[in-house]
């Protein structure tokens, strides 16, 4: 098989480069400087074993490709805000032998979140989710790095909306080659909303900094649990916290790694590059999204959902707001819409 990846940043980036390092043939695709990066220098991969350079074909968008291949997986791996634009993109691009891509070829969708995979069931056939567990870096123009070890990250991967079968097989069977754990499940999606759960202290993370003070720590635990009550109004089952750890293990320990510090996590580095979009809406704002449905109120993530876009916007600096101030808004939130 031949791996697409679309999106070639923090975890896109690395899992090419991972798969390359196997001898799995690639194609990166992405846009602006780190394109460019891409095409003159290669994919510099910085692990914990060392720093490794991969000539790998790149390119902005399936047009230099021509007709794709029939063993063609395209592994979508953009922010979420931007899955519309890359759907519209490669639904329609042509595949050997008759169809198209929406019709023929494996979508893998390795994005935070719950909406990319139901988006992409609008215009692909065959759609697999990921519960992304992968701390990565976009460190600068053509270069990404990521802490883990023994391994990568763990990919638990599976059908949409649910179901297993053989290309996810052999999808995973790749990706454990190339030191990631990538079990095959029947309900990725359980997986993908107890992520989900975590990844509400993106937004926290990306305006005020590390979650590390008792402050900080009992804010998020307040987000998380608006987040357990709407997923339970919602009838949403999740993995638990036992269920995760047993899954994880010391699989994954993070190490330094010289010369490049992990400031944060996707949302945090969303700012740090200063894109001018985040993935708020897909993470709080699911919750919110889902609290309206259920009624179930959820000021704090609506509160982080607001600020994060406000701060994408405004191309402010991540970590600027301070927690008390934080804490403080949150209360006023709480008062005002509890």
């Amino acid at each position: 098989m031949r791996y697409l990846i679309i999106g070639a940043g923090a975890v896109g980036g690395t899992v090419g480069g991972r798969l390359a390092q196997a001898g799995r043939e690639v194609v990166l695709v992405a846009r602006g400087r780190h394109l460019t990066a891409l095409r003159e220098h290669g994919l510099r991969l910085r692990v914990p074993e060392g720093e490794s350079t991969h000539r790998l074909p790149a390119v902005d968008g399936p047009g230099p490709l021509g007709e794709l291949r029939a063993d063609d997986v395209l592994m979508l791996a953009v922010k979420t805000q931007d899955t519309v634009a890359a759907l519209e993109t490669w639904a329609d691009v042509p595949v050997a032998g008759g169809g198209t891509a929406a019709r023929r070829l494996p979508l893998v969708c390795l994005q935070n979140g719950v909406e990319s995979a139901r988006l992409a069931l609008r215009r692909f056939r065959h759609v697999y989710g990921v519960c992304v567990w992968l701390p990565s870096t976009f460190v600068e123009p053509g270069v990404v790095s990521a802490a883990g070890t023994p391994l990568t990250g763990v990919l638990h991967l599976g059908r949409v909306p649910h179901g297993t079968d053989d290309t996810a097989r052999r999808i995973a069977a790749d990706l454990a080659d190339a030191r990631f754990e990538a079990p095959v499940v029947p309900d990725v999606a359980r997986w993908q909303y107890a992520k989900l759960l975590g990844n509400l202290g993106n937004g926290l993370e990306a305006v005020s900094g590390p979650v590390a003070s008792e402050e900080a720590q009992a804010l998020y635990a307040r987000v998380r649990a608006e987040g357990e009550a709407v997923l339970d109004a919602a009838g949403i089952p999740y993995t638990g916290a036992a269920e995760q750890r047993a899954a994880r293990g010391d699989k994954v320990t993070l190490v330094p790694l010289d010369g490049t510090p992990r400031g944060g996590g996707s949302s945090w580095q969303s700012l740090a590059r200063g894109t001018g979009t985040i993935e708020a809406d897909h993470l709080n704002g699911e919750i919110v999204l889902l609290g309206r449905l259920h009624g179930v109120p959820t000021p704090l993530n609506e509160l982080l959902q607001h600020l994060a876009n406000r701060f994408a916007r405004e191309h402010r600096a991540p970590g600027s707001l301070p927690v008390a101030e934080l804490v403080r808004l949150a209360d006023e939130a709480v008062r005002q819409g509890g």
